[in-house]
């Protein structure tokens, strides 16, 4: 189970938290000729192999470079605007696939490791990187089946700062749950509908509070979800 949640994590940050908009956007441009789309697969694999700590499992680190290349190269050349949700989620699950057949292939070998950290330290780890990029990117191409133009915002916010709200208020409600502080989660969701909720009102948009209101709901509720895992799964 360590393997598999640190190779889990390597992936969440190699494929979310240091991946930037500016980089995918170059990759997306040039694909095959892009050198981003190549770092990309290398700094994958050197995340694999630093979370694995182990320099006999090079080879696993060299899969996950090869593997993560092939994959994102036939995502870039596949994508349309029409498909591009699909493929994210098919990316994703061939990514996490390729993840748990080397998980398997590592522990049927019995390859023995010396633990620093707790499984359950890194499960809380792996919890808590979930949720603030890739829950949120997540979130985002699922949206796109819904498009708000201007007219429908209309609302001067400061930059990325829903994105960051989002990964705030997700984190909170996921040690709340699995601190048992329930009432807690409750708060917060109230407090935010006084704020959010208010303006919109004022507003008198419908697309836009019903947009915000699923978004909020979804969000709440993938944090809640992940802490009742958490607490299920530990040790």
């Amino acid at each position: 189970m360590l393997l598999l949640i640190k190779l889990l994590i390597a992936h969440f940050l190699g494929d979310f938290i240091l991946q930037t908009n500016s980089f995918n956007k170059k990759k997306e441009k040039y694909q095959l000729k892009s050198p981003h789309l190549y770092i990309h697969a290398i700094i994958h694999g050197l995340l694999a192999l630093l979370f694995l700590n182990e320099i006999e499992l090079w080879w696993a680190a060299l899969i996950i470079t090869i593997t993560h290349l092939i994959i994102d190269a036939g995502k870039l050349k596949l994508s349309t605007k029409k498909n591009s949700r699909w493929l994210f989620l098919i990316d994703q699950l061939l990514h996490v696939l390729v993840i748990l057949s080397l998980y398997v292939i590592m522990e049927q070998i019995n390859l023995l490791e010396e633990i620093t950290l707790s499984e359950n330290t890194w499960l809380f780890i792996l919890c808590s990187i979930f949720l603030t990029s890739p829950v949120g990117i997540m979130l985002k191409v699922f949206f796109t089946r819904w498009k708000l133009n201007e007219k429908d915002t209309g609302i001067d916010s400061l930059k990325n700062a829903g994105k960051w709200i989002g990964m705030i208020e997700r984190l909170l409600v996921f040690v709340f749950i699995i601190s048992g502080n329930f009432s807690a989660v409750g708060f917060l969701l109230t407090a935010k509908s006084v704020f959010r909720f208010g303006d919109l009102s004022k507003a008198k948009n419908m697309k836009l509070t019903e947009y915000v209101l699923i978004g909020t709901l979804l969000s709440f509720g993938i944090a809640i979800l992940t802490g009742l895992l958490f607490n299920t799964l530990l040790i």
